[in-house]
């Protein structure tokens, strides 16, 4: 039987060689708030449940000078301690939506594109679940046509974005067009608090935000020319969210960043293997983490420290947002000014225990 029988009497479409990012954008919420305003708010409102020793953790880890600043889906910051479960998944639907179309109507517009193009949409998140996903909400939003793929991918942590964007190459592969990949986070969603270094750790390093970035065939704006990931379940405990009584506690283990900067420094190797590419010449878009899982994976992978003056500004600015992170790196990297023919590695990681990491190319 020939190809032209088996699709009803039409040749086959003649699939892209190659998949690139056409454009990327980003989106926060309007209230922000600097990490002493966040520290004395938490401190008054807990002063009655928490040990003087948290106190004094409290005070240590949002007073770290690498965080300036950080921003919340909320009106009123207070309303965080007060909401019901109901009210917490009402907001991160409402915010997580609302997000995630800024991000990807200016993603689009950078592209020329409209909405009527995208033929494809995935959407990541790891901070609040609903059913359906956030993916039919933002469909609606948008306005995207019934026949657009529309795929939801749900737990894979800070490090989501990459998976989701081997996902979005795979259909972009497979269907050509315009594929939308979108990563957003509502952390404040998972708020939680208690005499628990985890949770001090947390309150004092995630806000929310979205990004995303539009795939297509044309040679414009980066190649995407591998990927790769590492799993390593038996460090799960390391880094994930708990459920007690029902709602999401994040715990983190103080090895996290020996055990992230392991993992990243054998994705990248992985990445790399068979590459003349030297890491000095490389650019490099990290996922945020934290101070110390930053200067962890630097020394374990090899990055010399004046290629992360991009990640430290996002921490600086919005801390870590968890997945979408990484592609305000990037993002960043590009308003400083990124040459033709650069070479740039996406490094993210998180939950699993894992780490991803895609390798591009300035066009």
């Amino acid at each position: 039987m020939t190809d032209a029988a088996v699709t009803g009497g039409q040749p086959p479409p003649v699939l892209p060689a190659r998949a690139y990012v056409a454009s990327i954008a980003s989106a926060v919420p309007r209230f922000s708030a600097c990490q002493r305003f966040a520290a004395d708010l938490v401190r008054e409102h807990f002063r009655d449940t928490l040990t003087s020793r948290s106190m004094g953790l409290i005070r240590a880890t949002f007073e770290h000078p690498s965080i300036e600043k950080r921003h919340f889906a909320v009106d009123d910051p207070a309303r965080i301690f007060s909401e019901t479960q109901d009210q917490r998944v009402a907001r991160f639907t409402e915010e997580s939506v609302n997000l995630a179309a800024q991000a990807v109507t200016r993603a689009l517009e950078k592209a020329g594109l409209s909405v009527q193009q995208v033929n494809g949409l995935v959407v990541n998140t790891c901070t609040g679940y609903i059913c359906p996903g956030i993916s039919t909400y933002l469909a609606q939003r948008l306005g995207l046509a019934p026949r657009t793929r529309l795929y939801d991918l749900v737990g894979s942590g800070c490090g989501g974005a990459i998976p989701n964007l081997q996902v979005a190459e795979s259909m972009l592969r497979m269907t050509g067009g315009v594929v939308v990949s979108v990563a957003v986070e509502i952390c404040s969603a998972a708020f939680q608090m208690g005499n628990d270094l985890s949770l001090i750790l947390s309150n004092a390093l995630f806000g929310d935000g979205a990004a995303a970035a539009v795939l297509w065939e044309r040679p414009e704006g980066f190649e995407l020319h591998r990927s790769a990931g590492r799993y390593v379940p038996e460090q799960r405990e390391a880094i994930r969210f708990v459920h007690k009584g029902g709602q999401l506690h994040n715990q983190l283990s103080t090895d996290l960043p020996k055990l992230v900067g392991k993992a990243a420094a054998e994705v990248v190797d992985d990445l790399l293997a068979g590459s003349s590419l030297a890491k000095k010449e490389i650019g490099w878009a990290l996922h945020t983490g934290g101070e110390k899982v930053i200067n962890a994976v630097r020394d374990q992978v090899g990055i010399p420290e004046e290629r992360l003056r991009a990640t430290r500004k996002v921490l600086s600015q919005y801390g870590n947002m968890s997945s979408p992170t990484v592609w305000f790196v990037l993002e960043e990297m590009l308003q400083e000014g990124m040459p033709s023919g650069e070479w740039c590695v996406l490094l993210a990681y998180g939950a699993g225990l894992s780490a991803h990491a895609c390798l591009l190319r300035k066009v």
